[in-house]
């Protein structure tokens, strides 16, 4: 059994214990201490000292949850409170989540773990954890009133169950899940095969994140839970762009990438220079026979996809949702499309009244990346980070892949901005442009208009005639 200080070695992660206020301190002896994390960084992967050894998973922007072993049982604890979430930097919201983040840290086990989980509920009402995609007795399913007695505050409750299969799955509650699941409340959960299994390939770099929104007025820290489809921010892990973390690989590096959907609409997700195969849906890795190229896959809502490829391209490749407004920030969606309008004049007379006034949309929204229009504080910019040649014009559900030659073995840490070979970059051409060919055909409709002659109508129009006592 793992000391408090060999537990926070192992973990490789600075925490804070909280108490369990419905157990009692004898009772406490018996629980794994709980770890909490607040840092928003990628956290390196948590190498296994006990249990079955595996390759463990990357989690963007977030961390695996230490274990300790008890008797041949693998034994968390989650911790369910509210949390204070840096989306971006200078961007805090207040999130409910597990053990000081939002998501939750990701758990990683082997097939056939006998797993036992505590969960004590910090919240101010009460919840439940269900185990999304797992085989496993009814009454640990997690939903509350229906598998289960709600947990209430302060109170602790234990899961327990073999881990069946193999596979990409998450966690989240399933009680008042329309505002517990609003404000943050998920996480990724990994089972790695206990051998070498014919589906499921190794790899050198395995990352994991969960897609969830959010809609937070600018300038304010919670989000609003009755929003049903008109989020204001899409987030990887509850992060935005330029706040989600790069994905570092070496060149020809196998990566695995596995993605949870927990927003309430698809998103089609694309890599840029590679193409990938779906290996893997939280029913499990997909046969073979199934597979075939793509650069998008589609996740809908409450599924997991895992994908692989090879990652043979050098470069900084974007890697994002490809619903453009996905990849914005706080964005105002009831905004007038104002392009060719010329308002110099009306701008002008609107600064007499208005100082800080600034016409903005007449040539597209580009021009909001150099803007230096005040902004509420605790509210990032719709379209922000800046790249080597300039403002990236992006928020939202964006990253980069960044593949390089030079990468060290087992060092993964940010490399920069890729160094082009020359000539590969494009640029601006300073030659003569020839006026090009254009098509004398008139053009018009496939099938005419039939012409009629034009008729004379005679129209008789009679007035009422008033009749007495009316």
């Amino acid at each position: 059994m793992s000391s408090r200080r060999d537990f926070f070695k192992f973990a490789g992660i600075s925490g804070s214990a909280v108490a369990a206020s419905a157990v009692s301190r004898v009772a406490m002896a018996a629980l794994p201490e709980p770890v909490i994390q607040t840092r928003p960084d990628t956290m390196a992967p948590l190498v296994p000292s006990t249990g079955k050894p595996y390759n463990p998973v990357v989690t963007l922007n977030g961390w695996t949850l230490p274990w300790r072993m008890n008797q041949g049982v693998k034994e968390f604890h989650l911790v369910a409170e509210p949390v204070v979430r840096e989306m971006a930097p200078g961007f805090k919201a207040h999130l409910w989540g597990y053990n000081g983040q939002s998501p939750g840290p990701t758990i990683e086990v082997v097939e056939g773990d006998h797993v036992r989980i505590f969960v004590t509920n910090k919240l101010p009402e009460h919840t439940s954890v269900h185990w999304h995609g797992q085989r496993l007795p009814n009454g640990m399913d997690g939903v509350s009133g229906l598998t289960q007695p709600a947990i209430q505050p302060g109170k602790t409750f234990v899961y327990e169950f073999v881990a069946r299969r193999p596979g990409t799955f998450m966690y989240h509650p399933h009680a008042d899940e329309m505002t517990q699941m609003a404000m943050g409340m998920m996480g990724f959960w990994v089972t790695h095969p206990k051998a070498k299994h014919p589906l499921i390939d190794e790899v050198q770099r395995d990352f994991c994140f969960l897609t969830n929104a959010y809609d937070i007025d600018p300038g304010s820290y919670t989000p609003k839970t009755m929003t049903m489809l008109d989020f204001n921010l899409w987030s990887w892990n509850s992060r935005i762009f330029p706040g989600i973390d790069s994905l570092n690989v070496r060149l020809n590096d196998k990566v695995r990438i596995r993605m949870g959907n927990l927003t309430m609409t698809n998103h089609p997700i694309h890599l840029h220079g590679h193409e990938f195969l779906i290996t893997g849906t939280d029913g499990g890795p997909t046969p073979k026979t199934t597979r075939w190229p793509e650069v998008t896959t589609d996740i809908a809502v409450g599924q997991m996809r895992q994908v692989e490829f090879l990652a043979d391209e050098e470069g900084d490749w974007a890697f994002h949702c490809h619903k453009s407004h996905h990849t914005m920030n706080a964005m105002g969606h009831n905004v007038p499309t104002l392009i060719g309008v010329d308002h110099r004049g009306v701008a002008k007379k609107i600064n007499n009244l208005i100082p800080d006034y600034m016409a903005m949309g007449e040539r597209g929204m580009a021009d909001m990346t150099e803007m230096e229009m005040p902004i509420p504080d605790n509210t990032a910019p719709m379209m922000t980070g800046e790249g080597p040649f300039g403002s990236v014009e992006m928020g939202g559900m964006f990253s980069v892949l960044k593949v390089r030659r030079d990468q060290k073995p087992g060092d993964y840490r940010d490399p920069g901005w890729f160094k082009h070979p020359e000539g590969t970059v494009a640029h601006a051409y300073t030659g003569l442009l020839a006026e090009p060919a254009r098509s004398e055909s008139k053009g018009g409709q496939s099938m005419p208009r039939a012409v009629t002659p034009m008729q004379t109508i005679e129209v008789q129009v009679r007035k009422p005639t008033s009749r007495s006592g009316h």
